[in-house]
């Protein structure tokens, strides 16, 4: 089977698995989605992750995180870039989902990095997506 978007894969199988109330997620796993993984972390939306060796690329397995009632925490999340369609934007441009409340995931030649970082470290690069 090819993959060729695997942000979007990994992105879907969140929002799958939010919506279905579970507790962990797998994914694939790569350099991208790791750091994609660490920005959800730092942020709050999931509890943890861990890389599964299975001999092959290996497996990233997320536990996701929810409220003290069992709500979501994550509503929409949203590829912005795509294989067909790149969207760098400047470190001073870098969206704000929900006027803060959400978190926008970039890439930057310094590594995946949320848009509170992008603004403190002023590094701008490729929107992944966003977060609400």
């Amino acid at each position: 089977m090819s993959l060729n978007d695997p942000i979007a894969d990994m992105l879907t199988r969140i929002r799958n698995a939010n919506r279905n109330r579970f507790d962990t997620v797998d994914c694939r796993n790569s350099k991208i989605c790791r750091g994609i993984a660490e920005a959800l972390k730092s942020e709050g939306y999931i509890a943890d992750f861990a890389v599964i060796d299975d001999g092959r690329q290996g497996i990233l397995r997320l536990t996701l995180r929810y409220g003290p009632n069992g709500e979501s925490l994550i509503h929409a999340l949203k590829r912005a870039s795509r294989p067909g369609r790149r969207i760098y934007v400047k470190a001073r441009e870098v969206p704000r989902p929900l006027s803060g409340l959400g978190v926008s995931i970039v890439s930057t030649p310094r590594g995946v990095m949320s848009d509170r970082q992008c603004r403190s470290e002023h590094a701008g690069g490729e929107l992944l997506c966003t977060v609400e």
